[in-house]
């Protein structure tokens, strides 16, 4: 059952210290969430994996890191102000509160507590959070938590151009913290009030806009398909002309087949030169961009690639698990890329004597050295140890046994094929870098 399964991928990352609810020794606060030692290291090659592909093996991509707070007019220009709602209803009977445009909703009953046509007219609420600046609330000025990254990219537009010298084409890339108050958020990360979005927006002359839409769908499978996962499970869903969103020319979702279906992780829209025409009328500011050779004014299109960092872990995490069958006993494994996994090595001393648990250390730490993260284990059987390392994810496990302190070899076991192999201690911390750089 897809629901058993998103049950023991949520109860395996509280186990093994990936993702903890947010506040939960105070009950918890609703679809917000957080990352532990484990989940933090996924998380972070994640989006060093995303900037390498997209700034630094490029030369066309520039980096941004833009506020969280901007000024109010910047969500009057892009709209977020007046059209960044959804309509919402009131159960009479238990009190919820839905969105009006939920199939349950629409067929007249109360997904939580089954009483029928007893909702409130549907009313607009705005998704964005509200909060002050300012030392008196009555007097200082409404500002926004950003649901979005993207206009902190647009309002910098000439400023990166100015200060980078670039040319269009180009583009200008940042990582950073969203948030929306959504209404039913839910399916662990995967909609969460919370989150953190891997944008890119591609600045383009008008005309060859449909060219580099189509380079940065492709370009963008070809990044997932390069995480390890399953190529079966990824697809492009177009959006139809009731699907678009208003800035866009063309939309086109890539979906991964979750337990719970096919849902969206990341976007790449043509937003035509909507937010630049937007941010020059409002601000009064010139968002033209000049050619230097040609001396042509036009404001450019964009090509946004748009991705989920949490639903992108989530994807990662719900592809690499697995449940099997080894020598009658069943292990559970999160088979997730080397270059990814948090944890790339754990060194187990065979048992505490004979100067094994001393060389475990040593080796623990030329790896720690070489910066591989690394975990040394000396608790419990072997077996066990295995284990617990497949459950967490690591791909790579090191035993020093008794054959180590005569020839100072040591065996590596693979987490997924399951095969040994035995490498001098001295070239293990290569061994082990060139499977998973």
């Amino acid at each position: 059952m897809a629901s058993d399964l998103m049950d023991k991928l949520v109860s395996l990352c509280k186990r093994r210290g990936y993702i903890f609810q947010s506040s939960e020794i105070y009950g918890g606060t609703g679809s917000v969430w957080d990352y532990g030692p484990l989940g933090v290291e996924l998380k972070r090659n994640l989006k060093d994996a995303w900037w390498r592909r997209m700034v630094r093996m490029r030369d066309d991509v520039e980096g941004l890191d833009a506020a969280i707070l901007m000024h109010p007019r910047t969500w009057e220009a892009s709209g977020h102000v007046d059209g960044f709602t959804d309509p919402l209803v009131d159960c009479f009977e238990c009190g919820r509160r839905f969105r009006a445009d939920l199939p349950e909703i629409l067929t007249g009953q109360c997904p939580v507590c089954g009483a029928r046509d007893s909702f409130s007219e549907a009313r607009q609420f705005n998704l964005m959070f509200k909060t002050f600046m300012g030392p008196v609330e009555e007097d200082a000025n409404v500002v926004y938590l950003r649901p979005e990254t993207a206009q902190g990219i647009f309002v910098n537009f000439q400023n990166v151009v100015t200060a980078a010298r670039q040319r269009v084409p180009f583009g200008i890339a940042q990582i950073g913290k969203a948030f929306r108050n959504e209404i039913t958020p839910g399916n662990f990360i995967f909609r969460t009030r919370e989150f953190e979005q891997a944008e890119m927006q591609f600045f383009v002359r008008p005309g060859d806009d449909d060219e580099w839409f189509e380079h940065w769908k492709a370009e963008r499978m070809d990044f997932h398909r390069s995480l390890g996962l399953d190529a079966s499970k990824l697809r492009f869903h177009p959006h139809g002309e009731d699907e678009l969103a208003h800035y866009a020319k063309s939309a086109f979702d890539i979906e991964y087949e979750f337990p719970f279906g096919w849902k969206e992780f990341e976007g790449i829209h043509n937003r035509t030169d909507f937010d630049l025409s937007r941010h020059e009328e409002y601000s009064g500011k010139r968002m033209e961009y000049i050619d230097p050779t040609t001396n042509d004014r036009y404001i450019p299109y964009v090509i946004e690639t748009s991705m989920g960092v949490d639903r992108t872990l989530l994807v990662v995490l719900a592809d690499a698990y697995r449940e099997e069958q080894v020598e009658g006993e069943e292990r559970v494994v999160l088979g997730i890329s080397p270059k990814l996994a948090p944890v790339k090595a754990a060194v187990f001393p065979l048992v505490k004597k004979d100067g094994m648990p001393e060389i475990a250390e040593r080796l623990n730490a030329a790896l720690r050295d070489a910066a591989i993260p690394s975990f040394l284990d000396a608790a419990g059987s072997i077996g066990r140890r295995y284990r617990r390392q497949d459950e967490a994810g690591t791909p790579f496990c090191i035993t020093v046994d008794g054959q180590t302190t005569e020839d100072d070899t040591v065996t590596i076991r693979d987490r997924d094929t399951l095969e040994q192999v035995r490498v001098s201690a001295d070239s293990l911390v290569g061994w082990i870098r060139d499977r998973v750089a």
